[in-house]
Order: structure tokens, then C-alpha cells, then sequence
């Protein structure tokens, strides 16, 4: 039977997502213009909700497209500007060129990331120290670099022993050259699949706790996430400065998480738990030995540069010597040159993961517009500024952290210090309150928004990277098993802001470690 028109195009509309998903698409672009002029403040609510469905149901299909379709829409009809979303993306340039040549950069490292985290993983059998070893670096190496660089290096890690074991559970052997695809279990024997099912489960554990870890050491200092800077850079504090005023609440918030880790791992409780199994850890560690065995000199030679370009990268971004992106592309420049890759479609792999999450995340900039378009946090942030003293540092915590589950941190920071600023300079408020306030709005956009992937940028990237399939980890997932740590890091945050923070700001203030600031220290662009 010939196939009409109409219903071809509908078939290929979205491939093949779900029916029910693609006809949910098409109800929202049919509704969203009428609700847009019955009431904008709505329709902008509702545009925010429809991109937050199809980021959670990433697995059914990439949320690019149905997300680009709405923004697409809501530009149409001047829900924003494209001119304003251009300028958003202009906010978060270091943000885009982070991801398209950091996790680039992360690729051509592979080797030496294989070779450490083979070891670490094969020579700590306890799961316990394993896992808190891995939210500890990741929490380490989050307050230095960037939190989307931690997670991306994380990410190609597990990626790369899910490979190995998949290609020898699947009856080929890890040194072979020829071709293998791990997206599949159609190969894997039925003896096997009980190995890979545990195995995922193991790799989601480790993914999880070292994605919060990114959250716990992030918050810390004012390179740990592209919203710190901005509010360091508002505030006028520099790199000690920054850490020494969050410690009150990110210390208690840090040694909490690493229990909750233990905890976790001890009771089994939200799929934590999951041990290796023996199997995979035999092949581990027989490809450890077969590599170990047949390493040329070459090879040694790789790994060295690697170390030193690691170096290079802790100590370029620690110091902040150049914007991430830049020194990412120094990194490509320099292991690519080093290694002998000098063809542009073995250059062409290593960008493959990070563009279309970047695209996404551009479209992402797009809806940040409609909100600021439509004022909808506004109403929030002016019922914050009502209350007083230490309930007002709760509540801007609080609303903080609200905001940061449904939207991009980065943003909700940044609207947040410029509305305080703004408070600031029409006397409203004192600059020592603005100084407290810079704090909770700090700690509010870092920690409660590892409640869901849209709040914080790397846990987005996990969601939407390639290994999440493969370990079946859903939006739905996350959330689940980030609740534990969304639970103990919002209330211990929550805490700490009542109880810890004006009394052991007092006592840095008598020790002179910081010093009181004037307001007319306060930078004044609103538009960093």
C-alpha cells in the first residue's frame, strides 16, 4: 500500500520517538502561540515545562530537536528576541568554547585517563573507599577546573571500561583491531548479560557520586562554576577571599556529602551498592597486564606528554592563565602534535561528543532568554528581598535553590547578584548584607540543583552523553539518585546558613582574613 504525504512527513518528524511523544510535540506548538496571548507570564511557565519534559526524556529522543522546535516557536512570537538570545550566548561564550574544545582536549588524553583510572580501579577492590575516592577527586579537581571538565573526563573514563568489557563479553578480545559496536547486547551471550547488567549498575554508581562530587567542590571557589566568577567578580573578592566566606556553609555541606557516599554505599539504599563483578574485573585487569606488556616506547612517550600537558591544564586553569576554552584548544594543539594525530578526520572523533550538547546548550541559552523576557523569577526574587536578617538569607537560599532545580544555575546566579547589586546601589540594602546575600545566593545555586539535571550544566552533559544509554541512565534515574545528596546537601546548606554562617563570618572579619568592603566596590555591569 503506497504511503500518503502527510502521513510520510509525520513518520519522519522526530524518527522513531514514540508516537504519544511525537503528538505531545505537536500539542505543544499548537497551544503555546493561543496561551502566549491569553497570558505571556503563563506561556512563558509553560515553554519552561515543555523544554524540562523533553531534557527528561532525553532517551527517547535527543532533546535538541523538540527543544529547538519550541524555541524555534516561541521566537516567532516574540516570546524573546533572537538578537537577545545572541547576546545570552555571548554571557556564556567561555561556556560554549569550554565544551567544544575542553571535552575535545579530555579525548586526546584518553590514554594516560585509562591508564590511571585502570590502576585505581583494579588496585582499590573495597567499593566504599573506591567511591569515596572518586567523589573526593572530583569534588578536588571541580574547585580548579571547570565542573563540565571533571565530568567529561569521568565520562570518557567509564566509557572506556564499558568498551573493553563489552567487546570481550560480546567473544572478541579487547587487543583485536576490528570493529565492535558496545551500543548493542545483541552479541553478548545470555551468560554475560547478568555481568554487563552489574557492571552498569557499578559504572551509574561511580558516574553519580562523582557528578555530585563536581556540585561539592564547585561551589567552593570562584572558578569551580561560570556563576562564582560572576559573583566574585560583583562582589570584588579574589580567589581566597571567595573560598574563606563560602566555608561556613561549604565545609559542613563537603564532609556531609562524603558521609552521605558512605552511607549509601553501606546501606545500598537508591541502587547504590552495585559491587564489580568478578568477571569484568578479570578482563580489567588482563587488559591492565596485556598493556603493561606490550607498551612501546612510543607509547610510554604518549603517556609522559599527557602527564605534562595535565599539568599544564591543573596549573593554566588554577592560576586562570587563560579563558577554558583557550586552554583547551592549547590541549589539542599540544596532544595532537605530540601524539602524531595530524588528519582531520582523526581530528574529527574528538568533537563528536561535545557538539551536540553544545548545540543544545545554545538553545538552552534561548529559553534563558524567554524567561528574562517574560519576568518569570522576578516575583520570586522580590518576595526574597521582603524578609530581613537571617530569615533572608534563608529564603534567598531557598529560592535560589528552587529556581536552580528547574533552571540553569548559571543563570539564576547571575540574575539573582545583579538584582542584590542593583539593591545595593539604591540603599536598600547594606553592603555587608549584600556581601551575606552573595554567599546564600552562591551556596542556593550550587547545591539543591544537583536535585535535577537541568539545574547544574554537568550533570546535563552526563545525561545527554553517550554513555548514558549504554548504562541506562534516564533523567528519571538521576533524579532518583541524586535525591539522597539533594536531601543531605540542601538541609546541611540550609543549616549552616541559619546557624553558622553571620557568627563565623564574624569571627574571619576579627581573625582579618576578610576584610569589610565598601558598596561602591560593587561592579556595577549588569551584563558580565
Amino acid at each position: 500500500m503506497q504511503m500518503s504525504m502527510p502521513v510520510a512527513l509525520y513518520r519522519n518528524f522526530l524518527g522513531h520517538a514514540p508516537d504519544w511523544y511525537k503528538k505531545t510535540i505537536i500539542a505543544f506548538l499548537i497551544v503555546n502561540p493561543f496561551l502566549f496571548m491569553l497570558n505571556p507570564y503563563v506561556a512563558g511557565w509553560a515553554l519552561v515545562l515543555q523544554f524540562i519534559f523533553t531534557l527528561a526524556m532525553a532517551l527517547k529522543c535527543y532533546p535538541l530537536q523538540p527543544g529547538g522546535l519550541l524555541l524555534i516557536e516561541a521566537l516567532f512570537i516574540g516570546m524573546t528576541s533572537p538578537d537577545h538570545m545572541l547576546h545570552e550566548i555571548q554571557l556564556n561564550l567561555e561556556v560554549v568554547l569550554l565544551l567544544v574544545f575542553m571535552v575535545a582536549g579530555i579525548y586526546f588524553m584518553k590514554d594516560l585517563l585509562m591508564f590511571l583510572f585502570t590502576k585505581l580501579v583494579i588496585q582499590v577492590r573495597n567499593k566504599l573507599i573506591l567511591s569515596v575516592a572518586f567523589i573526593a577527586a572530583s569534588a578536588f579537581l571541580s574547585a580548579f577546573l571547570d565542573a563540565l571538565t571533571v565530568i567529561a573526563v569521568i565520562i570518557s573514563v567509564g566509557l572506556g571500561f564499558y568498551t573493553i568489557y563489552h567487546k570481550v563479553a560480546s567473544g572478541k578480545e579487547f587487543q583485536s583491531e576490528h570493529d565492535h559496536d558496545h551500543t548493542t547486547d545483541d552479541t553478548v551471550p545470555e551468560l554475560g548479560r547478568t555481568d554487563l547488567d552489574d557492571f552498569r549498575a557499578f559504572l551509574r554508581n561511580l558516574l553519580m557520586h562523582s557528578a555530585v562530587g563536581t556540585a561539592l567542590g564547585g561551589v567552593m571557589t570562584m572558578v569551580g562554576e561560570p556563576q562564582n566568577l560572576i559573583i566574585a567578580d560583583k562582589a570584588g573578592w579574589d580567589f581566597i577571599e571567595f573560598f574563606l566566606r563560602m566555608s561556613p556553609i561549604t565545609i559542613p555541606v563537603f564532609i556531609f556529602g562524603v558521609l552521605t557516599t558512605m552511607l549509601l554505599e553501606k546501606v545500598k539504599w537508591f541502587s547504590y551498592g552495585a559491587q564489580m563483578p568478578e568477571n569484568v574485573r578479570a578482563i580489567l585487569v588482563n587488559y591492565d597486564k596485556h598493556n603493561d606488556e606490550t607498551r612501546t616506547p612510543r607509547d610510554t612517550a604518549k603517556l609522559i606528554v599527557q602527564a605534562i600537558i595535565g599539568i599544564w591544564l591543573i596549573v593554566g586553569l588554577a592560576l586562570h592563565m587563560a579563558s577554558v576554552g583557550l586552554i583547551g584548544l592549547s590541549i589539542i594543539v599540544l596532544a595532537t602534535s605530540m601524539s602524531g594525530v595530524i588528519e582531520e578526520h582523526a581530528l574529527g572523533k574528538a568533537f563528536e561528543e561535545a557538539l551536540p550538547f553544545t548545540s543544545l546548550l545554545c538553545v538552552f541559552f534561548g529559553i534563558v532568554a524567554v524567561i528574562i523576557d517574560q519576568g518569570l523569577f522576578y516575583p520570586v526574587i522580590s518576595w526574597a528581598l521582603s524578609f530581613e536578617g537571617k530569615t533572608q538569607l534563608v529564603m534567598f537560599y531557598l529560592a535560589n535553590g528552587f529556581l536552580s532545580m528547574v533552571s540553569d544555575n548559571v543563570f539564576v546566579g547571575s540574575v539573582y547578584i545583579t538584582e542584590v547589586a542593583s539593591a545595593l546601589k539604591e540603599g536598600t540594602i547594606t553592603r555587608d548584607q549584600f556581601d551575606m546575600l552573595a554567599v546564600a545566593i552562591n551556596t542556593g545555586t550550587n547545591l539543591p540543583s544537583v536535585a535535577t539535571p537541568n539545574g547544574q550544566a554537568a550533570f546535563l552533559f552526563l545525561l545527554t552523553s553517550a554513555i548514558a544509554p549504554l548504562l541506562r541512565l534516564s533523567y528519571g534515574k538521576m533524579v532518583y539518585m541524586a535525591l539522597p545528596y539533594t536531601v543531605v546537601l540542601t538541609l546541611v546548606g540550609l543549616a549552616a546558613t541559619y546557624f553558622n554562617l553571620l557568627d563565623m563570618t564574624a569571627v574571619l572579619y576579627e581573625m582579618n582574613l576578610i576584610e569589610h568592603h565598601t558598596a561602591d566596590t560593587v561592579s556595577g555591569d549588569s551584563s558580565h
